[in-house]
């Protein structure tokens, strides 16, 4: 998703009920998926737990965005990774790392790599790649689907490279918020699950304030982001996404 994301990753679908898939626009509800808690500009604080079966930690930071392109994430909390940060401007990312001072460009070929050691990728967190721009959707009948919720099946566009097969979305008819996200691979094997919960005002909207991703082929590994506050289109300082920013020490 073009810039979470992660991270983060702020502006929602509309709050007007859906009642049937004829009078839905496929396409506006996967842009708004695309603008999941984001808006012009915002700024959120959150917290990120990476649990597997030897070890777990959490992570606290703060993440500003600006539109659809720019991306910057700082670690604050434990010691040990406080002043991290990640910047993505367009189709460029960089991570600093203030132990060593470096800045370092990350190339597309890691663009999956795993982020600070959770379930999320690079691509996840700065939303690299983008459903809409990415994908073609249709709607999805499902044998096991709830009548609360709407399926939407996106399937990559034949001239671009996209990491997954499909992903599946699932959106609640009530309140347009979603529910589910399922990634599968090019064989059709379901790899990935993004659970969304726990849904409440922030920033003056209403959105799911929890998101676990739980990987389907790492058993007992699973990493749940937490909102903890958000502010939309907020007035941001001009070096906010620029590589001066990355090496200040906040």
């Amino acid at each position: 998703m073009r810039g979470p994301t992660i991270l983060l990753i702020l502006s929602l679908f509309a709050a007007t009920p859906l009642l049937a898939q004829e009078t839905v626009d496929v396409e506006e509800l996967i842009r708004e998926v695309d603008r999941l808690y984001r808006s012009n500009t915002s700024f959120t604080e959150f917290e990120m737990e990476i649990v597997t079966p030897h070890w777990q930690r959490t992570l606290s930071m703060d993440a500003w965005t600006e539109g659809m392109e720019k991306t910057f994430v700082r670690i604050k909390s434990p010691r040990k990774e406080k002043g991290m940060a990640t910047l993505r401007v367009e189709n460029e990312m960089w991570n600093y790392l203030p132990k060593t001072n470096k800045v370092m460009k990350i190339p597309p070929s890691m663009m999956m790599g795993s982020w600070m050691g959770s379930d999320f990728t690079n691509d996840d967190i700065v939303k690299e790649s983008s459903l809409f721009h990415d994908y073609s959707y249709e709607f999805l009948d499902m044998d096991s689907a709830q009548d609360k919720l709407f399926y939407i099946n996106c399937i990559p566009r034949e001239d671009l490279a996209v990491v997954w097969g499909n992903i599946v979305i699932a959106v609640n008819k009530a309140d347009s918020l979603p529910a589910w996200q399922k990634y599968y691979d090019e064989k059709g094997e379901l790899m990935r699950v993004m659970i969304y919960s726990d849904i409440r005002n922030l920033g003056g909207r209403r959105i799911p304030a929890v998101m676990e991703l739980i990987p389907q082929h790492k058993e007992g590994h699973k990493t749940i982001v937490r909102y903890l506050q958000a502010e939309f289109d907020v007035l941001l300082e001009n070096e906010t996404f620029t590589l001066r920013n990355l090496r200040a020490h906040k």
